[in-house]
């Protein structure tokens, strides 16, 4: 019945795989014995004058016993007396489901609790190791949670992904059941198999404040990385949530942490245009133009992904608007190589350097006219941009507009001096392209 979001490596309750896993073969017309038609049918008076010895030994589709289909019909007074008749209290189905796991899938109370006063074992686990408790945990049925808990269910049980019923409830927010299982636990650190995170990982990916809250009062490890090096801080900052990062770094996050790319939380919060969460970061002392080991800094990133606000704000931190990263690109090549408009304006006024050649000698003109970003050609220009630049191929703006047929900027180098006969290292001018390219128009 679970399935993973690949997004998020986390679990999720699907309905429709509930009902044809779990609900479907209890309900469904599989076996024409008597007994289990009245139950089908929810006769439950006849059914326990049909009822006897005999029967509750029968087994159903995927090994599903009379008494599981007992449990799942709602009946008490039916399973009280299937259990009298020395139904097996802990018989399990193929899928490794108990009678309890039933009862708790469909959040039967008062069944669940005769099932325990009768010796259920709480912490028998299905085929993937999920035991009662982490359904309940689930389903945010406090109930069911503390009738577990207090017939000794194990609180920090671990399914077969390493997941607790902790990391449930934190996942789908249900703060109450959080409350209820931190009283019962020693530990509030422990990690998830695949990923390597903790519940506090967990609330702060989904922004749940209030348990990000109750779990570093419980002892939580506010920089415990997990196996990307991804602290709490990266996590909360990657998906935005301005409340959870205050309230991080308010209780001793590390803001200058960095994960196994060498990506601090700025570099994530920038990358999404999180400007209230940039702010907060560098008002905490994180430097602007701190690098990844590929050498970007958080406005390269807010250029590349077209964030103007993210980027202005950075400039107004005394982040470098000429900084040069990767094979020596500024935040105004990349802006130019993505065509993004806005971010390329604000990066001009605040004082970019349109003719910072990168390593291989290209300006950001030559990359605009290679992506064929008209507004930002004639923003370059302005701001004078030199329209003869050649890049180590020796190939001017002008060469790479006529190869790609581009009228309007043609025009527009032409109109600001471009010259139509400089050579590239091959020997061709722009004319000489466009007669190739039997651009007649160019």
């Amino acid at each position: 019945i679970l399935s993973k979001s690949s997004h998020s490596t986390s679990f999720v309750l699907s309905v429709y795989t509930l009902y044809k896993t779990v609900l479907h073969p209890f309900f469904s017309p599989i076996d024409d014995s008597s007994v289990h038609s009245l139950l089908v049918k929810k006769d439950f008076v006849s059914f326990r004058k049909t009822l006897r010895k005999e029967h509750v030994s029968m087994v159903f589709q995927d090994n599903n016993s009379l008494l599981h289909h007992a449990v799942a019909s709602g009946d008490t007074e039916s399973v009280q007396m299937v259990l009298n008749l020395g139904a097996s209290v802990n018989c399990q189905s193929v899928k490794g489901y108990t009678p309890l796991i039933v009862a708790v899938l469909h959040k039967f109370y008062e069944i669940s609790s005769l099932l325990t006063d009768r010796g259920a074992d709480v912490n028998l686990s299905d085929g993937d190791q999920w035991t009662a408790l982490h359904f309940a945990a689930q389903a945010g049925d406090d109930r069911s949670v503390r009738l577990l808990l207090d017939n000794k269910a194990k609180a920090d049980a671990k399914e077969k992904d390493g997941w607790t019923p902790l990391h449930l409830a934190a996942q789908n927010g249900y703060e109450h059941i959080v409350r209820i299982l931190l009283r019962r636990l020693d530990a509030v650190d422990e990690q998830e198999q695949q990923s390597g995170r903790t519940p506090l990982h967990v609330a702060c990916i989904y922004g749940y404040v209030n348990i990000v809250n109750l779990l570093l009062k419980n002892g939580a490890d506010v920089n415990k990385p997990d196996k990307l090096q991804s602290t709490a801080l990266h996590l909360a900052a990657d998906e935005g949530h301005f409340r959870v990062v205050r309230m991080l770094v308010n209780n001793g996050a590390d803001v200058k942490a960095v994960d196994e790319q060498s990506y601090s939380p700025l570099h994530f919060a920038a990358l999404k245009g999180y400007t209230g969460i940039c702010r907060l970061l560098l008002s905490k002392g994180v430097d602007p133009d701190i690098r990844t080991y590929q050498n970007w800094t958080a406005m390269h990133l807010a250029a590349l992904k077209g964030h103007p606000e993210t980027v202005l704000m950075l400039e107004e931190h005394h982040g470098s608007v000429n900084v040069q990263g990767k094979d020596g690109w500024t935040p105004l090549h990349l802006a130019c190589h993505h065509g993004q408009e806005e971010v390329v304006t604000g990066l001009l006024t605040a004082g970019a350097d349109p003719n910072l050649a990168e390593d291989s000698g290209w300006t950001p003109l030559h990359l605009a006219c290679n992506s064929s970003c008209f507004p930002s050609v004639l923003q370059l220009i302005s701001h004078q941009a030199n329209v003869n630049a050649q890049n180590n191929s020796e190939s001017t703006p002008l060469h790479l507009a006529v190869q790609l047929s581009n009228i309007p900027i043609i025009k527009a180098l032409l109109m600001n001096n471009a010259q139509r006969d400089m050579q590239d290292s091959k020997g061709c001018t722009p004319l000489t392209l466009a007669q190739q390219c039997n651009n007649t128009e160019a």
